[in-house]
């Protein structure tokens, strides 16, 4: 049994201002973005390093705005629309990634229009560079101790000082996470972007290859307390992820068959 190492979840003080190791793991998860997205760049017909400068910062908007409103409507509507004022609270946590993906999506179409660039054309640029954020985004759950995983006797089980985690050993799901969602994922997606890919192939890829891990590793994650689980028994972030899988899917055939009759 292991125990969690119970991180102070403030990484620095400078003066009043408390740096949190979570609002430094979305730092990092952007200056990968753009380190790798230069790299993808360079290699692109198509985007421009000034295109990449603009969207990465239209997807930052995407992802917080996004991230946010998603959890408020997907996880919590009606305690927000008693409270419309905590929406604003984001130091009190609450991110979706389901949320932030379509403010995402948004901030690719806005880029897209902008540039006069295929849609799919971006996205399919874009979506190799999201892995390494959800995997900076998981490390920072586990340093913070929150989204533990479900009670568990596997040898590598560990106990977590969170609040409304008992004594009992738990998975460490943010870490399953981090392999599958991040490291994984971006793996697959490197590997088979490194090639020349029908429009559409490379996002519908990602949509397939999240929602498959994701779906996963909610077995071993503990639902939220204030939703536990849905119908069929499954969590919210399961059913979440299941139209990601058909849409997927879906476009990974779409792509390949539409190149097949070009």
């Amino acid at each position: 049994m292991l125990v969690h190492p119970n991180f102070d979840p403030v990484a620095v003080h400078l003066g009043p201002l408390a740096v949190r190791w979570y609002g430094l793991m979305y730092l990092v998860a952007f200056a990968m973005a753009f380190w790798l997205g230069r790299i993808r760049v360079a290699k692109s017909k198509i985007v421009t390093l000034p295109m990449l400068d603009d969207l990465l910062f239209f997807i930052v908007l995407g992802v917080v705005l996004g991230g946010r409103l998603g959890y408020v409507l997907f996880y919590k509507p009606m305690d927000y629309f008693h409270d419309p004022l905590e929406i604003l609270a984001v130091w009190h946590g609450g991110m979706s990634f389901h949320g932030g993906l379509l403010g995402v999506l948004l901030a690719v179409w806005y880029v897209s229009r902008k540039h006069s660039l295929p849609w799919l054309a971006l996205t399919d640029f874009l979506a190799p560079l999201i892995p390494q954020g959800l995997a900076a985004g998981r490390l920072g759950n586990f340093i913070n101790g929150e989204l533990y995983g479900r009670v568990t006797d596997v040898p590598w089980g560990m106990v977590f000082h969170s609040p409304g985690a008992g004594p009992l050993p738990r998975h460490p799901s943010q870490l399953y996470q981090f392999g599958l969602e991040g490291v994984l994922l971006f793996v697959i997606l490197w590997i088979y972007s490194a090639r020349p890919r029908p429009t559409g192939a490379v996002s519908g890829l990602f949509l397939l290859g999240y929602g498959v891990f994701r779906f996963f590793a909610e077995y071993f994650r503990e639902p939220d307390d204030f939703l536990g689980l849905l119908a069929l028994n499954m969590s919210m972030g399961q059913w979440l992820s299941l139209p990601m899988i058909v849409l997927g899917a879906a476009m990974l055939f779409w792509a390949w068959r539409r190149q097949q009759k070009v």
